[in-house]
């Protein structure tokens, strides 16, 4: 099986790579192998918009393989669901982790909140080598921290404890997100289809 991801993320391509490296004879690929590939902008108004986006403009290029593309953010009740879908550029198009961590943190800080429940999201979207359009979602709740702490994964990790934990997922690890995380759920629903079609 050869599976394409539409991410240049290093982050997510770890992650991926983490959580399918029990398939045998699955080659992964990853859109940032292609000399040529542009990614479109994410425009969408929705995770499932931003994924199939990603998703077929990978597609467009390899379309006799199976292709993932996926959109995933950080939803914050006291902040009435944001970052959401611009979480990867909350501080700015080109805003790094900690830069969007730090914009975080100073907005929940401007109006001193005792709701800091939060939840990630995951929307996955799988073509088939056919064409088929599969979409897969995923969740995880918690809340966020007052401060960053630990050192694993990336995004928001550092400030995310999930709900039932006292750690941050970075300071959780990989090991911890492989099993829970809004991403692997999502994954994980995928492969349970894809092996139903193998049986």
């Amino acid at each position: 099986m050869e599976l394409w991801i539409a991410t240049g993320n290093k982050g997510k391509l770890s992650e991926y790579r983490l959580l399918l490296n029990e398939i045998v004879d699955l080659k992964v690929h990853h859109q940032g192998e292609i000399a040529s590939f542009t990614p479109r902008p994410e425009d969408g108004k929705t995770f499932l918009d931003n994924a199939r986006i990603k998703a077929k403009t990978l597609r467009a290029v390899k379309n006799d393989v199976w292709v993932l593309g996926e959109d995933a953010g950080l939803e914050v009740e006291g902040l009435n669901n944001l970052p959401g879908i611009h979480s990867a550029r909350y501080a700015g198009p080109k805003a790094s982790d900690s830069e969007n961590v730090a914009k975080l943190l100073k907005m929940m800080t401007l109006k001193p909140m005792q709701n800091r429940n939060a939840q990630f999201v995951c929307t996955t979207i799988v073509y088939t080598p056919s064409g088929e359009e599969w979409v897969f979602t995923g969740q995880m709740k918690g809340k966020i921290a007052s401060k960053p702490a630990g050192l694993h994964g990336f995004g928001y990790d550092p400030v995310f404890i999930p709900d039932g934990q006292t750690q941050t997922l970075a300071e959780l690890g990989d090991g911890f997100k492989t099993q829970h995380s809004h991403r692997a759920q999502a994954l994980k629903a995928f492969l349970e289809k894809w092996r139903s079609t193998q049986a």
